[in-house]
Parts: structure tokens; sequence; C-alpha cells
């Protein structure tokens, strides 16, 4: 009998999977009503920066709108669904149930309240300082409380997926980890490391100073101990979406994944490489030398390589499946894919999403083609792209095979899925393509059209008139989407149709199965001492540097 097999009987009680179902039930919640809030504000901001609806501008909501539409799509959206698809695949996949449910419930209710904090601050226009709050604005404290009470409410997630995996290794010597849990596990390493950038940012400077404890901080630490966390949340956010491609996508379209060790190797680099790069986005920030930016930009090249191993993995066990529902010739495998499967037609969107959000990344880390589109329309552009379209789509994927499963209901309408899907695929293509544009010909990111028209000056102007029409066309699709998609989930939930067969859950099993895998394929604890020199490495002379060098000091911006 192989390891998949050995796993496949579950061994979680009644209770243990009861329990399993609700916290993961109320973290996906409360992403997805974050969601909700979100992507309203979102259409908002498009409508406004187009000039077409000049009844709608208003500087104060636009900037209320940005920053809490940012925090609530990139912290709240995603670490609430990514906890909540952690604890479902740990029990399910390890077979086991929660070690502590006090230590679990209180991390959930430690974030929660922070959201609710930190949505008073933002709503009330008290927080408009954009999801990145680099000083020497400055929000209220409330904000900044509720900020590191959401972060550190996540570690107790991470340490709840730490735990549960050396507890399956010590019961199972040798043998692999099952390779979701692997990388889940991989990505709460990847989380706890990150998050100490912001978390230290905002403990220890930015709260000191909101509450008048200090009446100066200095921003270039600031914004060197963030840029730990900037890009490296990018890869947090798209774990989660990888899991779903390597170990849900091939079982849901009838196939097996390509390779399990290939699998652990792209985890293994989307972890070391993701962290210690994110001077890329401080290229034009004299803080730190050049010589520093350079090594993170060599490592921001490397990060390419792992979602290179996954497109091809993923694609190649997608024509697996192809080939087995009987797809002859070179491409015929793709005209017998099943995609009336929501998680099949998200894959394949996600991925074209991906190959061409991925080159833009690849621009965005060369130095000098950086400084052409820092702080325009592209960076916008570019990462909605990657986590609105290939991250947020793999998302929905994930909730359309997640929620019948722990509500035994069956998912209200496919066909509603189907549609919705595409909706927000074209939506997001219509909206982000006049955005890279803009970017290229020069429009600032982030400001409200007015501030954005005298910017540009007359000539300039027209050239934006089309693109500035066209996203608006995809952002009411991304709206209609996203009501869609809640519509659907709102009644699978409410709806009295069970179906016992949707408990079931299955993972995709490789082609071949590995009984053994190398110890650095298998390994938490030498990736993760790998993790702290490298880090080390990359950070920590810029980092010592504001101690021992005199830089300049700002006085913050009253809120």
């Amino acid at each position: 009998m192989n390891v998949t097999t050995a796993n496949a009987a579950s061994s979680l009680t009644p209770a243990e999977q009861k329990s399993v179902s609700r916290i993961t039930f109320w973290n996906i919640f409360v992403a997805f009503a974050a969601f909700a809030l979100a992507v309203p504000m979102g259409a908002y901001q498009v409508l406004v920066r187009s000039g077409y609806f000049p009844e709608l501008k208003n500087a104060a909501l636009y900037y209320t709108s940005v920053s809490t539409h940012g925090v609530l799509m990139a912290y709240v959206l995603s670490t609430f669904f990514i906890m909540g698809f952690g604890y479902h695949t740990a029990a399910n996949s390890l077979k086991q149930g929660l070690w502590n449910k006090k230590f679990t419930w209180f991390g959930f209710w430690l974030a929660t309240i922070g959201v609710i904090l930190a949505a008073i601050a933002l709503l009330t226009g008290r927080a408009s300082v954009l999801y990145t709050f680099y000083p020497p604005e400055m929000a209220h404290p409330i904000f900044y409380i509720g900020a590191a009470m959401l972060v550190i409410g996540s570690w107790f997630w991470c340490v709840d997926m730490i735990v549960e995996t050396v507890r399956w290794k010590r019961r199972h010597p040798g043998q692999p980890v099952p390779v979701i849990m692997f990388g889940t596990v991989m990505n709460a390493l990847l989380w706890l490391w990150t998050s100490l950038g912001v978390a230290a940012e905002v403990v220890f400077q930015l709260i000191p100073v909101s509450l008048g404890w200090d009446d100066a901080l200095d921003p270039g630490l600031a914004r060197t101990l963030f840029s730990e966390t900037l890009h490296a949340i990018v890869y947090f956010w798209l774990f989660p979406a990888y899991l779903v491609m390597y170990s849900i996508l091939p079982k849901e379209a009838g196939g097996r994944l390509f390779g399990d060790e290939i699998a652990r190797i792209a985890f293994i680099m989307l972890f070391i490489f993701s962290v210690p790069i994110g001077f890329h986005h401080l290229y034009v920030d004299p803080q730190q030398a050049a010589g520093w930016k350079l090594l993170h930009m060599f490592g921001t090249f490397m990060v390419a390589v792992p979602s290179l191993i996954t497109g091809f993995t993923v694609i190649a066990s997608m024509e697996i499946a192809g080939r087995l529902r009987g797809g002859k010739g070179v491409f015929g495998w793709l005209k017998t894919l099943d995609y009336g499967n929501p998680v099949v037609l998200a894959g394949v969107l996600a991925l074209l999403m991906l190959t061409v959000g991925g080159w833009g990344g690849v621009i965005n880390a060369s130095y000098s083609l950086d400084t052409v589109v820092h702080n325009t329309q592209w960076i916008p552009g570019h990462f909605h792209l990657i986590y609105g379209g290939t991250t947020v789509i793999m998302y929905f994927a994930a909730a359309y095979w997640l929620i019948p499963k722990i509500t035994k209901h069956k998912l209200f309408s496919r066909k509603l899925a189907l549609f919705q899907l595409v909706l927000w695929f074209l939506g997001m293509w219509i909206t982000t393509i006049p955005w890279h544009y803009l970017g290229i010909i020069g429009q600032p990111r982030r400001v409200d059209t007015l501030v954005a028209y005298q910017q540009a000056g007359g000539e300039l102007l027209k050239s934006w008139d089309l693109s500035m029409l066209v996203m608006n066309v995809g952002a009411i699709m991304l709206l209609v989407s996203g009501i869609l998609f809640i519509i659907n989930l709102l009644f699978s939930v409410v709806r009295p149709e069970p179906d016992e067969a949707e408990k079931i859950v299955e993972y995709a099993r490789a082609i071949k199965e590995p009984m053994k895998v190398p110890y650095v394929l298998n390994s938490l604890s030498f990736w993760n001492w790998t993790m702290f020199f490298y880090l080390l490495a990359s950070y920590g002379y810029p980092v010592l540097q504001f101690w021992f060098l005199k830089t300049p000091q700002s006085i913050p911006w009253g809120y």
C-alpha cells in the first residue's frame, strides 16, 4: 500500500471534522465579506479616475476608498482565505484534528478584532495612507494597532501549520509529507519571516509616533522594513493558488500530478527566493546602496523560476487529464478538458494571466526598466493581473470546491460559477491592459483623477482618453462578477440541498508516488535555517546601518 492510499482512509472523528469545518468556514466568511466590501470600492476608483463621471469626484472619499480597498484585498481577503484553506488542508491531508482548538480560535478572534479596529479607522477617513502606509504620512493609532493584531493573529495559524506537520512527521517517520501540506507549511514559514518586517515597522515606529510617544521616525528605516513584506506577500497570496493547481486541479480534471518532487522543489524555491528581494521596490530610494539593490534584483529574477516550473508542471498535469479523456495529437488534449468544472476552467484562465503578469514582473525587477514605470499606472496593472487575476480567480475556484465540502451542500449553480469566472477573466484584462499602456506613457498611480490631469497637461491628456473609457467597462464587469460570486456562495450555504458525496476530500495523486523523498524535499528545519542566513545576508547590514549612520528623520504629518 502506498503512502497516498494509506492516508486516504480518514482517521478524523465526526467531532474533529466538524471542528475543522467550523474554523474553515468562519475564516472563509471573513475573507469574502472583506472581498464583498472591497470590490465596489475598486470599481468606484476606476470610475473616478476615468473622468467620465465628474459627479463622483471627492478626493477624501477617493483616498479612503483606495486605502480600504487595498487593505481588504491585500491583507484581509488573502490572510483569512489562506488560514481557512490551510486548516482544511492540514486536517484532510494529514488526517488529524486540530492540536489545540482554543489556541486556533484565539488567533482567529485576535485577527478578526484587529480587522474591525483597522476598518473603523479606514472607513472614517483616519487611515487614508494606502495599504503600504509609508511614513511620513500617518494614520490614526487604532489602524496600526488593528493591523498589528491581524498580523499577530495570523502567526497563530502559522504555528498551527508547523505543529500539525511536526506531529504528523513524528507519527510517520521517513514518510514524505503530503505535497499539498508541504506547500502549506512552506507558506506558513514564508509568512512568519516576511511579516516580521511590517510588524517591526508598525510596532516599533508607527504605533509609538501615532500615539504621541515619539515625535519623529526614520522613513528610510520604515521603508526598508516594509520592503521585507511588500513583495514576499505576493507569494504568500500565490501559494494557495499554486496548491490548488498542483493538488486539486489535476484530480478535478481527471488526471494526475505530473511530478511530486518537482512540486516540492517549486515550493522550496518560492519560499527561499521570495523573502529577501524587497529592495527592487526601493530602486529610487537613496537610503540603500546600489550593491544591495543589485543583490535583491538577482533574487527577484530567481523567483521567476518556480513560477516557470509551476506553469510547466500544471500544464503537463492537464495534458495527462486531456489524453486520458481521449485527446489526440499535439494539442488535441486541450479540446477534451472538462471546462465545465470551475476548478479546471479557473486553472486555465489563471495560467494565461500568470504568463503575462509574470513577464511584467520581470520588467519591474530590472533596475533600468523599473525606473520607466516606477509609480505609474503600470504597477497597479501588473499586480492586479497577478493578484486580482491569477490569485483571486483561483481563490474563487477553491471556494467553489471547498464550500460544498464543509457545508455538505451542492454548489448553487455551476453554470453561474463558470459565467462568473469568465466574466472576471475578461474584466481583468479589459481593466489592466489600459493601465499597462497608461503607465508606459506616464500616467501616475494612486492619485485621484483631478491631480493626475493637472500633472499630465493637455496633449498628454488626450492620449489617455480611449484607455480611460475602456477601463470603465472592465471595472463594471469585475463588479458584476464579484456580486455573482457572492450570490453563488451565499445560496450554496443557505439552500437546504445536502449531498453526502460532497464531503469526500481527495487530492491529486502523482504519476509516480514517492515512498520516500530526499531529506531536503521533506525538511522544515533545513530550509528554515537557510532562510535565516539568506535573510541575514540580504537585510542585516541594510537595517543595522540606521543605528550607526546618521540618516534624516522627518516629523510625521498630523492625522
